[in-house]
């Protein structure tokens, strides 16, 4: 490990302390992405393969790290979709190593040529992929993104300085140590992957001030941190604020179809950025058919606040407020009401969502391509649970975040989203009039 992940978990003395140990790392991190960027992608591979290798076999002792960190969350009193975000399963520590493995599989994202062309004056213009450079990834909760991250980045050249919360802190700073093992194996730098030595917020606030010294941050957590990160930091962000995710039931859907997607897109996991808040019906449906869907949810446990003409279908039903539209309830509650049509349903999308992932159920395709084209949402889906909304389900081998700006990168931050371009001129001698 890196000098400065050697050090044991304290409070730091004072800011000054904070900036020196992040400027330090980020010269180390500058290092090392001269030396990853430019790696053959056999043995950025290499690295991420042999990862996942250590992950497998270590994974008892992942689960004993996992259990200290949950049970300091509970006697810190995180809520139940916090320490869901927090558990690492046998069956999770096995998706990490084979999200790893997913990623090793991709096409290599650095010293593609994106464009290419000749001016009339024979000059040869290329634009070719490139690292983005130092990084830093702020999480909570979820300490898969340890790996997911350091894998992505090691993918695409980047060095990676991750801070994880205080209650991921002992399974993070593990999984980072096993990943940085993957990197000496491939002969590889370790300082390309570092983890700060401190969950002391001091740090935080270093990294945000590091202006030229990382090249971007990334937040994931919760929208207290994610807020704080917005507007403090003197970096580039690539961040989402909210998950607010909308579902739309059409009178054309398949009813059946649109329960199950109802029920998975709320209920799978509740505690994930992809979990459905708002559904929305539309007001022809019949009420046989809007019970059976509200009854389906309330079943598998969830709460229903729904307005007048929803809370008629089912006496369990909590009548719904203002508070309710826009709300990441992150929990097993979801927000119901019914809209007068398509266009109904999109206007109260742009109102109140977070341009996160939204769905249509519906089997009329030209209903289905209005709301694809006039929804500008990340992500936009037809006929599919907003679970999808997930690097790993799009193919990415994994994902840092789901970025909501437009700038850059939008929507699953996997390997090709840490990348940026140069241009290559070639020429023969020209010179300019």
């Amino acid at each position: 490990m890196s000098g400065h992940q050697q050090q044991t978990k304290k409070t730091l003395n004072n800011m000054s302390e904070a900036d020196a140990i992040i400027s330090q790392m980020a010269k180390q991190a500058r290092d090392a992405q001269a030396v990853i960027g430019r790696a053959e992608a056999e043995s950025r591979n290499q690295a991420i393969l042999q990862a996942a290798h250590l992950i497998r076999q270590n994974s008892l002792q992942i689960e004993t790290a996992n259990e200290k960190d949950r049970e300091h969350g509970l006697q810190t009193g995180l809520t139940n979709a916090f320490i869901d975000r927090l558990t690492l399963t046998a069956d999770r520590i096995e998706a990490m190593a084979t999200g790893l493995e997913d990623i090793a599989k991709l096409d290599d994202p650095l010293g593609v040529e994106l464009a290419r062309w000749t001016r009339p004056n024979g000059l040869d213009i290329a634009r070719i992929s490139t690292a983005l450079g130092v990084i830093g990834v702020i999480y909570e909760s979820r300490p898969n993104v340890t790996v997911d991250a350091a894998g992505l980045c090691i993918k695409s050249g980047n060095a990676v300085i991750l801070r994880s919360g205080s209650d991921s802190y002992h399974t993070s700073q593990m999984l980072s140590g096993l990943m940085q093992q993957g990197l000496s194996h491939a002969s590889l730098p370790q300082a390309a992957i570092q983890s700060v030595p401190s969950p002391d917020r001091a740090l935080v606030g270093a990294m945000l001030a590091a202006s030229g010294q990382l090249d971007v941050i990334i937040p994931r957590g919760g929208k207290g941190l994610v807020r704080r990160v917005q507007d403090e930091a003197r970096v580039p962000v690539f961040a989402h604020l909210e998950g607010i995710c909308h579902l739309y039931v059409s009178a054309q859907a398949d009813m059946k179809k649109a329960a199950d997607i109802c029920v998975n897109a709320k209920m799978r996991r509740v505690g994930i950025c992809g979990a459905a808040e708002t559904l929305l019906m539309d007001q022809t449906i019949s009420s046989q058919d809007m019970s059976m869907i509200v009854k389906q949810l309330l079943d598998s446990g969830c709460e229903v606040r729904g307005t007048d003409i929803i809370s008629a279908c089912d006496n369990r039903i909590v009548p719904a407020t203002d508070s309710d539209w826009g709300c990441e309830f992150l929990a097993p509650i979801i927000a119901v009401k019914t809209v007068s049509g398509l266009d109904e349903a999109i206007a109260h999308i742009r109102l109140n969502g977070s341009g996160h992932t939204e769905s249509i159920i519906t089997e009329d395709m030209s209903e289905a391509e209005t709301f694809l084209n006039e929804i500008d949402s990340a992500i936009v889906m037809v006929n599919a649970s907003t679970q999808f909304a997930d690097g790993g389900e799009f193919g990415m081998g994994a994902e840092i975040g789901i970025a909501t700006g437009r700038l850059h990168a939008r929507g699953p931050v996997g390997a090709a989203q840490l990348t940026s371009f140069k241009y290559t001129v070639r020429g023969s001698g020209q010179t300019r009039v």
